[in-house]
């Protein structure tokens, strides 16, 4: 055993020198121009604003009401534009039964197109109008995404519907999580979103 350890010591500190001593002399460092460059992965890009209904009541039905939005699926945000009610240019047409609430509601999705929106502290169970109102806005998100037209109002609001609005092909529910009270809502009365 000993042998071999000596053996396999001499031909590893053999190598070492051959290696060493190959005949490249040494250098200081050499000035080539500009660094290496390549493909850069860049970082995220900001998505481009795309349109969604929120659902207000005019003279008390549903109706769509178009926002601009960043991000197709953000959920929590379209959540939290419906419960800050009309804006200025839509106050003169809309009003809204939900409560204008301080902090953001935390929204959930699961796979059977169930929505999950858990409320702060202190929330009143809602009006049958207001479940609607959440249940429409929630079930058309998803497919009511896209450009944004040229004619956009500073407040978000916008006069031009959607090329591609359709109604979403499953139905989805809503399960809206308040301080000790629990509601579900389908979207099978919901009217269909802004159709140009």
């Amino acid at each position: 055993m000993r042998g071999s350890r000596v053996a396999a010591l001499l031909t590893g500190l053999t190598a070492a020198l051959t290696l060493s001593a190959c005949g490249v002399p040494p250098s200081d460092v050499i000035q080539a121009g500009a660094p290496a460059s390549g493909m850069s992965s860049p970082g995220p890009q900001p998505s481009a604003p795309a349109l969604v209904s929120v659902y207000f009541l005019h003279h008390g039905d549903l109706a769509p009401y178009l926002r601009k939005v960043r991000g197709p699926g953000d959920f929590g945000t379209v959540v939290h534009l419906l419960f800050g009610g009309p804006n200025a240019s839509e106050a003169v047409t809309a009003t809204t039964e939900l409560p204008h609430l301080t902090d953001t509601p935390k929204v959930a999705i699961s796979g059977d197109n169930t929505f999950s929106v858990q409320l702060p502290k202190g929330v009143p169970p809602f009006s049958h109008l207001a479940m609607r109102q959440l249940a429409c806005t929630v079930a058309h998100v998803a497919v009511t995404f896209s450009a944004l037209p040229a004619d956009t109002n500073r407040d978000g609001a916008t006069t031009a519907p959607p090329v591609d609005a359709q109604r979403s092909p499953g139905h989805t529910s809503v399960h809206v999580l308040g301080d000790g009270w629990a509601m579900k809502q389908s979207d099978d009365s919901c009217p269909d979103p802004v159709q140009p």
